[in-house]
């Protein structure tokens, strides 16, 4: 059950455990990730002004690689506080979005009233998808929302989302290039607002293909540790996952829409489904 570490209980997110067995050999070992620790009031705090900053331009992009047009049905997947979500509803699409944290959807609301726009915002597990098959025409992974989970409740996510896309849909999913990343690595990034500071200590796992982050955020002069894990990818790796989840072509790019390289700064992927789907094999 997720929930607000502090202040009143906003609504909860009753989590379900995975329900497919996948055929893939990696155990994942390392922290528990807690949304409630990682998505709260300090993250808003420390990364609202940047990512108010750029929201319109990656709006801009999410419109143009995935050829949006007004009317569409399209699933904003860990919509966080609806940066994107609301600003997609302001040019004409039909948003929804899910995310495990109360905090962050209330957050969303709030904005979309203020837009004057109407965004279906639901609290839920990425993992379980709470909507029946073939639901929507587009959905969006963005800003490192996908890898949270065991290697086996990632391939958890993408199946429920082949399973709730269309025919002809596709899934973007937008995270860090990890061949551009690794050489770059640095062992502690600081990010100062005001007078507070967040300090990450990252080290990347090979073995695992996890980041883990133990994150100190000190704020009004408390100061607060916990520690989190998300998986990377090189761009091979997430195509085959999206292949095996069913998906029937992939384009990996940039953000500018050229084709990925070692150097490009983010990674989009862009995972087709198949208009007439295959029948499995009798």
């Amino acid at each position: 059950m997720i929930v607000p570490k502090e202040g009143p209980v906003l609504e909860t997110c009753v989590f379900v455990g995975s329900r497919r067995t996948w055929p893939y050999a990696a155990v994942v070992t390392g922290p528990v990730f807690e949304f409630s620790e990682v998505f709260d009031e300090d993250y808003v705090y420390f990364y609202g002004p940047h990512l108010d900053a750029v929201s319109d331009a990656q709006t801009e992009t999410v419109w143009r690689l995935l050829e949006l047009e007004p009317g569409m049905e399209v699933l904003d997947l860990a919509c966080g506080h609806g940066r994107i979500a609301n600003r997609l509803a302001q040019r004409g699409v039909q948003v929804t979005g899910l995310d495990a944290t109360p905090l962050f959807l209330e957050q969303a609301r709030r904005d979309a009233a203020e837009r004057g726009v109407e965004v279906d915002y639901v609290c839920g597990d990425m993992r379980s998808l709470p909507w029946p098959e073939h639901r929507f025409e587009r959905i969006i992974s963005w800003f490192t929302s996908f890898g949270y989970f065991e290697d086996s409740e990632n391939h958890e996510v993408l199946s429920e989302a082949h399973r709730v896309l269309r025919p002809g849909g596709r899934l973007l999913i937008e995270n860090n290039n990890l061949a551009e990343l690794l050489p770059r690595w640095l062992p502690a990034v600081v990010v100062e607002r005001d007078a507070d500071f967040m300090i990450d200590r990252s080290t990347f796992e090979p073995t695992t293909g996890r980041a883990v982050t133990e994150r100190t955020c000190v704020r009004d002069g408390q100061v607060r540790r916990f520690t989190f894990s998300v998986r990377m990818f090189i761009g091979a790796e997430l195509k085959d996952w999206l292949l095996a989840a069913g998906f029937d072509s992939v384009d990996q790019v940039d953000h500018e829409g050229a084709a990925l390289v070692a150097g490009s700064g983010r990674m989009v992927s862009v995972a087709h489904k198949a208009v007439f789907e295959r029948l499995p094999p009798a």
